[in-house]
């Protein structure tokens, strides 16, 4: 089926020939006949016949010539056009390989996500020389930092242990109590901040998964204890820019939910810097404290301080996925205040973290005794 504009062009072009054909056979007519109607006796002289043959040609002869001369000529121009096509065609691949390469926002304009995230894992298949380890790759680098609502900044995290007042000092029903105290820079994606303590291992899975869930935590119930009681979780304290927001807190059976609306900064669409306090209880004999990042974030600095903890000695395991080595840092022994500092300059993805593992002064004793459980917290 011919395109519109070529039926358009022969239409015109037939009822041009057409009507100059039709004008000529009149000329040619009033040629023969001027000397016979009087009306017409001033033409003569004038040269009627050969205008009107003339027009009989152009109507009839030169338009179908100019037709079919086109169908030529356009056969002509298409090749022309393959032929630079073909002849441009590296040069014109370098400069859209260039734009792309140098020029992100090019991509970005004329590419959908689907199309981008295409691009993204045939490329890492290419520099690999796996592609379906490319694929798996990047469909863990967009789960984990594409598709996050957040991105952290400058996160200083600050950990202090002491024994647990009212409590044993020993045995396996002796705690630790942990005061956290998070601050970090960040666009936020949620005008409200909720931290949930629980005690059913089900609901604290859902919970890891829950974007909306700034941070999720979970006590094994022991004896009275469980993840409703205040001893074993308390959010003290959160502030942003440095302006203390309201907290609310709600109960539920072995769960307690704190609640913070950030305020209008938080809001604007720009950054502002959140900080907040917690104490939670951890097992002595748990040896585990373990700090979970939830966001991806690009540097970390992380202290513990135990000096009045009766601790004989903390291991540190860091999980960076990162060919750089995080820098630990630990207070000398002779110092009265034991601190261990753990620093990041790059990026951490999710779920990724820091653990601390103790050795108690009181297991050195062989009549000690008692199995405890481990503590993950964010």
């Amino acid at each position: 089926m011919n395109h519109l504009l070529d039926q358009l062009y022969k239409a015109k072009l037939r009822l041009a020939g057409l009507v100059t054909a039709l004008l000529g056979v009149a000329l040619m007519v009033v040629s023969h006949r001027v000397d016979t109607i009087p009306v017409l006796s001033w033409l003569v002289g004038w040269p009627t016949g050969e205008v009107g043959s003339a027009l009989l040609s152009a109507g009839v002869i030169a338009v179908i010539f100019e037709y079919y001369a086109r169908k030529e000529t356009a056969a002509r121009t298409n090749e022309q056009l393959r032929h630079a096509i073909r002849q441009e065609a590296p040069a014109i691949r370098d400069a859209v390989l260039d734009s792309f390469a140098f020029e992100p926002e090019t991509m970005r304009s004329i590419a959908s996500d689907e199309t981008l995230d295409k691009i993204a894992t045939n490329a890492i298949g290419l520099r690999l020389g796996d592609a379906e380890l490319a694929r798996d790759a990047y469909a863990d680098l967009r789960e984990q930092v594409i598709r996050s609502p957040e991105r952290w900044r400058n996160v200083d995290v600050s950990v202090s242990l002491s024994p647990r007042e009212g409590g044993p000092a020993k045995g396996k029903d002796s705690m630790f109590v942990a005061t956290i105290r998070w601050e970090y820079e960040v666009r936020p994606s949620s005008s409200t901040l909720r931290f949930v303590s629980t005690s059913d291992q089900a609901e604290y899975q859902e919970l890891l998964r829950d974007p909306t869930v700034a941070g999720q935590w979970m006590f094994e119930k022991l004896g009275a204890l469980d993840a409703s009681s205040h001893d074993t979780f308390e959010l003290v304290q959160l502030t942003v820019d440095g302006v203390e927001r309201p907290v609310r807190r709600a109960l539920r059976r072995g769960t307690q939910v704190y609640t913070v609306a950030l305020g209008k900064a938080a809001t604007t669409g720009n950054e502002v810097t959140i900080s907040y306090t917690y104490r939670i209880l951890a097992q002595r004999h748990g040896h585990l404290l373990y700090l979970d990042l939830p966001r991806p974030t690009k540097g970390l600095h992380v202290q513990l301080s135990y000096g009045q903890a009766d601790i004989r000695y903390v291991n540190v395991l860091d999980y960076f996925a990162s060919p750089d080595a995080s820098r630990v840092e630990r207070s000398p022994k002779t110092a009265p205040a034991r601190t261990i500092d753990v620093g990041f300059d790059g990026w951490v993805f999710p779920r990724a973290g820091v653990a601390f593992v103790w050795v108690l002064q009181d297991e050195l004793n062989p009549t000690a005794s008692g199995v405890g459980i481990s503590t993950r917290v964010r």
